[in-house]
């Protein structure tokens, strides 16, 4: 039930208590940090919304009309529950600032988030993390199921159902172990080659596995059944690794076995195999107060600084 213009705010209704119990209007003024005149004016205006005399005003005081006392009856009341709805939303607002949901595409949670994470715990010493690490598919899902207070996705769209603030861009790169053939190739690969080959590939509802099906999806083309289906990242680098098919991978994730040489990159053309990492949330443009906007704002600085860097 909506309450009527007839109903004063709390405010005023705390003032009203502060002249019954103060038994002058001057007095109750300054309990609660107002002006004489200033209290005068909220009462009178309190009387005109109500539509009866609340207080007999004389020059040693003022004294509660009978129908004054019974509001004033009902503001006590009134003013009791409305603490205890206010200290129960702020054992509410201390229980989110020490505790944070978070769901994150594999990539990201493998390589990206524990430095992220390093760095709110910096800001908010104490701070608890759950952490679900899944395909993007299923962190859109759980951001918007309420399950995550926060996700980040990879991925060539933006989740229409969720607020996001992009962080970086990545890009795809085809990659061999040293010993395969496909490593001493020097022209790029045509799309058409590259839908024609036994990829070890992510699972669908990646986001890597998004970026790659979009490409090829772009000149009518579909990728053949997998080699090996895997749900990480890192997994899918260790059966390359291992000899099984080439892979599409982050080029952040095999940033080490490329510059020892483990694993090759095969040159590829004509495919657009770009994605952006992205932060995603339930509400307006701005990430929730407290350790979700911190995280993300710490997200956002070390992406900047790597974008920076690169």
């Amino acid at each position: 039930m909506t309450p009527s213009s007839r109903l004063p705010d709390l405010d005023a209704l705390a003032l009203l208590v502060a002249v019954a119990r103060r038994g002058s209007i001057g007095a109750a003024a300054r309990e609660v940090g107002i002006s004489q005149q200033a209290a005068s004016e909220r009462l009178r205006a309190v009387e005109r919304q109500v539509g009866v005399p609340l207080l007999r005003r004389a020059a040693r005081g003022s004294e509660l009309t009978e129908a004054g006392t019974v509001v004033t009856e009902w503001a006590v009341r009134l003013l009791q529950v409305a603490g205890e709805v206010d200290a129960a939303l702020a054992t509410l607002r201390d229980h989110r600032d020490r505790e944070v949901r978070v769901a994150a595409s594999m990539t990201i949670a493998e390589h990206l988030l524990p430095g992220w994470l390093a760095g709110v715990r910096q800001r908010r010493p104490g701070l608890s993390v759950s952490l679900t690490a899944t395909n993007s598919q299923a962190v859109v899902a759980a951001v918007s199921e309420g399950r995550a207070d926060v996700g980040f996705v990879e991925g060539a769209d933006v989740p229409h159902q969720l607020a996001s603030r992009d962080l970086v861009t990545d890009e795809l790169v085809l990659v061999v172990a040293r010993d395969d053939p496909l490593a001493r190739r020097r022209r790029p690969l045509q799309p058409a080659q590259l839908a024609g080959l036994s990829l070890t590939s992510r699972e669908a509802g990646s986001g890597t596995r998004e970026v790659v099906d979009r490409a090829l999806a772009a000149h009518g083309l579909r990728l053949a059944p997998p080699a090996v289906e895997v749900t990480t990242s890192t997994g899918a680098r260790e059966a390359v690794r291992a000899g099984s098919g080439p892979a599409f991978l982050s080029r952040r994730t095999v940033a080490h076995e490329l510059a020892t040489g483990a694993l090759v990159v095969v040159p590829t053309t004509g495919l657009d195999l770009t994605r952006t990492f992205r932060a995603v949330w339930v509400g307006g443009g701005e990430p929730p107060a407290g350790p979700v906007r911190d995280l993300v704002a710490v997200a956002q600085s070390s992406s900047a600084r790597s974008s920076s860097g690169a």
